[in-house]
């Protein structure tokens, strides 16, 4: 992965580029803990070897993996970063362009780059707080949590 802040004192901007055989998600994650993100929105374009995202199962509380073990582009990235109790999450979500014109999108759960991933990171001046719902199986931005 190579990064570089483009702009920015009150939360800055970054370009983030992922490099062939690394893991899109995991990189995006490592980039949010290394920078300290607490409140950032994620826009991206790249092409992955294989993929896996995932649908949520509202029954199982759990996400439905869907592979695509196919070379495929990423047509779109679109996410944020928010504040976890275990540190900075990434809550991304992708459409996938397969060879034949159809798509796949869901949840990112991996993504194994190539060639490349470009991906905008804007940064808020704020914290963003993810509040556990063990009822839905999720943490979500909490609101009241949230402060500038």
């Amino acid at each position: 992965m190579k990064s570089t802040k483009l702009s920015g004192e009150d939360g800055g901007v970054f370009v983030v580029v992922g490099e062939p055989g690394e893991d899109a998600f995991q990189l995006l994650t490592n980039f949010a803990k290394s920078n300290q993100l607490s409140a950032a929105q994620l826009t991206g374009v790249g092409a992955f070897r294989r993929a896996t995202v995932g649908w949520f199962d509202r029954e199982a509380k759990d996400y439905r993996r869907i592979e695509v073990s196919q070379q495929c582009e990423l047509l779109s990235l679109i996410g944020d970063i928010a504040l976890s109790d275990d540190g900075p999450q990434v809550h991304a979500h992708v459409v996938l362009g397969l060879s034949d014109g159809t798509t796949r999108g869901g949840h990112l759960l991996s993504g194994e780059v190539w060639p490349t991933l470009e991906v905008i990171v804007r940064e808020a001046p704020a914290v963003l707080r993810k509040t556990s719902h063990p009822e839905l199986g999720l943490a979500l931005i909490d609101p009241d949590r949230t402060h500038i």
